[in-house]
C-alpha cells in the first residue's frame, strides 16, 4: 500500500507555488488559498484530495491491464518523468509530441514497426550488404525514431489513459485525448483549465521537485494496480487446480455414495423416506432464489471509450455489467452521461452496447482486435 501523502511534503516541495495573478485561469479559483507578492497559492488540501482520486483512478486502469500513456515535453520534467514512468513499464514521451500520436495512431505504429525492422536487418547479416552511406542513413534514421518513439515501442494500442504534465504545453495531447474519449488525468497549474482534464490535480508544474513529489505517488499507485493484476492471474490459476482436484475427486466420492446407499436405505424410518421429497421441493425453491441475487458489477473501464467517472455514472443509473450496458440503449446511455455530468457530455457510446456484448459473452480476443481497429471506441 503506498504511503498517504502529506500537505507538508508537498509544502517542503513548493507543490503550492503557482503563477503570477494576472497570468490566472478564473476556473482555477476553487483551488487557490491565497494571493502573496503578485501569485497565487495553491490550496494543498485540495491538492491532496484530488491526488488521492486521481491515483484510485490510475491505478483501476492499471489493474484492468490497460496501458497510461505519460506526456512531459518540458526540460525540467523530462528526465523525472522518464525515470519515474520506466520504472513501472508503462509508455512516456519526453521529446516533441508526434502530431497525430492517437488519432492517426496506425501511421505511428508504421514508424514503430520500421524500427523493428531495421533491428532484424542489423540481426539476420541484412544490414551489411549495404552500402556505407545506405547504412549511415539507416542508423541516422533508427536513431531518430528511438529518440521519439523508442518508449512506446511496446504500446500496441490506444492509451487506457493519458497523464499530462502541464496541460497548457501539451494541449494538442489534451485535443487528441478529448477526441478519442481517452481518460486525461493531469498537473494543473493556475493558468490552466481544470474543464480540459478528468482529474486535474492543482499543483505547480514547473518546479522539479513538484513534479518529483506528484510523480513518486501516480506511479506508485500504478504499481499497485500492476501487483493487484498480478495476484488476480495467479488466484485465477489456483483456482483452476483447485476445480481440476475436485473434479478428479467427484467420481470417488459418487462410489463410496453408492456403496452406501442400501445400507442406508434400510436403516432410514419409513417417515424419514416420506420427508425427503419434501426437502427436495424446498431445495428447488432455494436455487432460483439465489440465482436471482444480483450480479457482481463489472469493470466497464474496459469497453474502449470508458473512462472511471463514466463508469461510476452508469452504475449508479443501473448499468453496472456487461450484459445490461450490452441489453441497454445508446441513446439512453448518452443521457445518463449528460445528465451526470457536463465533463461526460462529449463521449459516444454508440459502441459501446457492442463491446459490452463481447465482453459478457467472453470474446476477449475478438473485442481486443475490434479495438485494435476503431479509434476511442468510435467506428
Amino acid at each position: 500500500m503506498a504511503s498517504k501523502i502529506e500537505v507538508k511534503d508537498l509544502l517542503e516541495a513548493g507543490v503550492h507555488f503557482g503563477h503570477l495573478t494576472r497570468k490566472w485561469n478564473p476556473n482555477m479559483a476553487p483551488y487557490i488559498y491565497m494571493e502573496r507578492n503578485g501569485i497565487h497559492v495553491i490550496n494543498l488540501y485540495k491538492t491532496v484530495a484530488k491526488l488521492e482520486e486521481a491515483n484510485e483512478a490510475l491505478k483501476k486502469i492499471a489493474s484492468s491491464g490497460r496501458k497510461i500513456l505519460f506526456v512531459a515535453t518540458k526540460k525540467q520534467a523530462k528526465d523525472i518523468v522518464a525515470d519515474k514512468v520506466s520504472k513501472v513499464n508503462m509508455p512516456y514521451i519526453t521529446e516533441r509530441w508526434p502530431g497525430g500520436m492517437l488519432t492517426n495512431f496506425v501511421t505511428i505504429r508504421k514508424a514503430v514497426k520500421k524500427m523493428a525492422a531495421i533491428d532484424r536487418m542489423k540481426k539476420d547479416g541484412t544490414f551489411n550488404t549495404l552500402s556505407k552511406k545506405e547504412r549511415l542513413q539507416v542508423d541516422r534514421l533508427r536513431a531518430k525514431l528511438d529518440k521519439n518513439l523508442g518508449s512506446i515501442a511496446d504500446m500496441t494500442r490506444l492509451p487506457g489513459a493519458l497523464f499530462i504534465v502541464d496541460t497548457m504545453r501539451e494541449h494538442i495531447a489534451v485535443k487528441e485525448a478529448q477526441k478519442l474519449n481517452i481518460p486525461i488525468f493531469a498537473m494543473v497549474d493556475t493558468n490552466s483549465d481544470p474543464r480540459d482534464v478528468d482529474f486535474a490535480v492543482p499543483s505547480n508544474d514547473d518546479a522539479g521537485k513538484s513534479i518529483e513529489i506528484i510523480m513518486e505517488s501516480v506511479t506508485q499507485a500504478v504499481a499497485e494496480g500492476l501487483e493487484e493484476r498480478k495476484s488476480e492471474k495467479t488466484g485465477g490459476k489456483d483456482k483452476e487446480e483447485a476445480k481440476a482436484a475436485k473434479t478428479e475427486e467427484a467420481p470417488k466420492k459418487e462410489e463410496k455414495k453408492v456403496e452406501a446407499a442400501p445400507k442406508a436405505a434400510e436403516e432410514k424410518p419409513a417417515k424419514k423416506a416420506e420427508a425427503a421429497p419434501k426437502k427436495e421441493e424446498k431445495a428447488a425453491e432455494e436455487k432460483p432464489a439465489k440465482k436471482e441475487a444480483k450480479a457482481k458489477p463489472d469493470d466497464l473501464t474496459k469497453i474502449e471509450g470508458i473512462g472511471p467517472k463514466a463508469a461510476e455514472a452508469l452504475a449508479a443509473n443501473g448499468v453496472g455489467t456487461f450484459a445490461e450496458l450490452a441489453d441497454a440503449d445508446a441513446e439512453k446511455v448518452k443521457e445518463i452521461l449528460t445528465e451526470a455530468s457536463s465533463t461526460l457530455a462529449h463521449l459516444d457510446p454508440t459502441s459501446w452496447p457492442k463491446q459490452a456484448k463481447m465482453a459478457a459473452d467472453g470474446k476477449w480476443d475478438e473485442l481486443k482486435e475490434w479495438q485494435d481497429n476503431v479509434k476511442g471506441g468510435v467506428e
